[in-house]
């Protein structure tokens, strides 16, 4: 029981050991580079992961500042911005051009109703039961 036990804690240190050093980013091991400490610890499994905590660890006294970049907020990206002006003119100008076509439209449509007077529903020129049935006071 005792044999059974030591082999399961040498065999705990061991796989604890290599963990730690693959987890381990490069340029904080002391020491040694990290692939060197790779072998050690698995060519020597008792001795080298007993190196790699009593020298190779890093020491964590100071907090290590975490190197990651992370996305900017849309309101700090200068190309998000600029694409966000460049749609909003986009869309001001289409508005624009739309009212002016909506605008031309109307005026050709008074100029052609006034001038040949069809009778077409929507028109200046519609007389009689059209006009009376759209509009309650005339009746």
């Amino acid at each position: 029981m005792l044999r059974v036990a030591i082999a399961v804690a040498v065999l705990a240190i061991y796989v604890y050991g290599l963990v730690d050093v693959i987890r381990t980013d490069s340029t904080l091991t002391r020491g040694f580079s990290k692939p060197t400490w790779i072998i050690i610890v698995v060519f020597l499994p008792i001795i080298g992961a007993a190196l790699w905590f009593l020298i190779g660890r890093p020491r964590y006294d100071a907090p290590v500042q975490q190197t990651y970049s992370h996305p900017t907020a849309p309101d700090d990206d200068p190309d998000f911005l600029r694409n966000l002006e460049q749609r909003r003119r986009n869309q001001a100008e289409a508005d624009r051009l739309r009212k002016l076509k909506d605008d031309l439209e109307a005026k050709k449509r008074k100029l052609d109703g006034g001038a040949r007077g069809t009778g077409e529903p929507g028109t200046s020129g519609a007389t009689g039961d059209a006009s009376a049935e759209g509009n309650p006071e005339i009746k």
